[in-house]
């Protein structure tokens, strides 16, 4: 489970990276269209992008490394993998335990 559920997660972080890249250059582009002022746009551009990333990186850079290892860091990774994915359980791809 916990291979599968990294590989989902991977997926999800990169699919929302790639999401808030485009989304944050096309509203920056025209913010006037979609009735947000120039800054605001800009920094919610800069927001979205930020946290897609650090998400990922948290993911690949302090859960993935400690994941299977013994004692409280193994325990740790584990829990922390799974609040990661707690937002997605209802996604139709969610690697549902099948144990």
């Amino acid at each position: 489970m916990t291979d599968a559920l990294v590989a989902f997660l991977r997926t999800r972080f990169a699919e929302e990276l790639e999401k808030a890249r485009f989304a944050s250059g096309t509203v920056t582009q025209d913010p006037e269209r979609f009735g947000v002022a120039p800054e605001d746009a800009a920094r919610h551009a800069r927001f979205s992008v930020a946290t897609a990333e650090v998400r990922l990186a948290l993911l690949e850079d302090t859960v993935i490394p400690h994941l299977g290892a013994a004692g409280l860091g193994g325990r740790n990774a584990e829990f922390q993998l799974r609040l990661l994915a707690a937002p997605y359980v209802e996604h139709r791809e969610y690697p549902h335990d099948q144990g």
